[in-house]
């Protein structure tokens, strides 16, 4: 079991990932497989991805998986890999502020460092007070958590889209007063407004990337700390198998698997 001491060491490592003179890059994982093929491609943290997490166990997205199983799922992953591990745990799988601290004491239980929390459509004083909870529940365990507050102005479009920049400044500047470490603003990448965004946040920027989006390198010249590829890359995966099966089924040949991973070589990642 990892003691407190050893989270908050590399809790404090994790951090000092975030620059943007190298931008913290992750592929997001969803089981102990895909951490483990992040980890081995050289990544130095691993992040799980809400949805790919959700899907994986037979759940949509947004919230409605069980706190419990999320935890589990954590664990594992975080047992599997030698590097921190971020969790993605949605709006903190709790119904109040008091509720997501008792997550964050069962992610730090379950061995991550570092937790996404997302304000969706929650007012940006209700996610202040979950934010300001997952924070003290981290200072009472003496881990230097680190707490990405996502902002979804942009990902949900809300709010008049002529205010929204100043809109998210503003709650940016919110959660960081309760606690957070760090900001993530998907649904943004146009490198004007991310500059906006990193000049105006006091913090380590984090946004969403994908097909499309500026090069990791260029982002960290916006001021970018942290890219993260959320969902897609599980999405990426769950589309080789429709395409597959839909091979299969329709022609009855096998070219969509040509690209595979060797058996040996994936399933040696799992021994040990």
């Amino acid at each position: 079991m990892t003691t407190n001491t050893a989270l908050a060491a590399q809790a404090t490592a994790f951090a000092r990932l975030h620059t943007p003179a190298a931008p913290l890059a992750l592929a997001n994982a969803w089981d102990v497989a895909s951490a483990r093929l992040v980890e081995a491609a050289g990544a130095p943290a691993v992040a799980t991805t809400s949805a790919g997490v959700a899907w994986s166990l037979g759940s949509p997205d947004g919230d409605a998986l069980s706190r419990d199983r999320a935890l589990r799922l954590i664990a594992r992953v975080a047992a599997a890999v030698a590097v921190p591990v971020t969790a993605d745990i949605e709006g903190g799988f709790g119904a109040d502020a008091a509720a997501v601290g008792e997550t964050v004491t069962g992610v730090l239980a379950a061995g991550a460092v570092g937790v996404n929390i997302e304000d969706v459509n929650r007012s940006p004083a209700e996610h202040a007070e979950r934010l300001a909870a997952a924070r003290a529940a981290a200072d009472a365990a003496g881990v230097p958590l680190f707490v990405n507050a996502r902002i979804d102005t942009f990902l949900f479009g809300l709010g008049d889209p002529a205010t929204r920049l100043d809109e998210t400044l503003a709650r940016a500047a919110a959660y960081l007063r309760a606690g957070a470490s760090g900001i993530f603003v998907p649904g943004v990448t146009d490198p004007s407004v991310v500059a906006e965004l990193a000049r105006g946040i006091d913090a380590p920027l984090n946004v969403l990337v994908g097909p499309g989006a500026p090069a990791v390198a260029a982002l960290g010249a916006l001021g970018v700390s942290r890219v993260s590829l959320g969902s897609w890359v599980a999405e990426a995966a769950y589309a080789v198998v429709r395409r597959a099966a839909e091979e299969l089924v329709s022609g009855g040949t096998y070219g969509t698997l040509a690209h595979s991973l060797p058996y040996g070589e994936l399933n040696g990642l799992l021994k040990g």
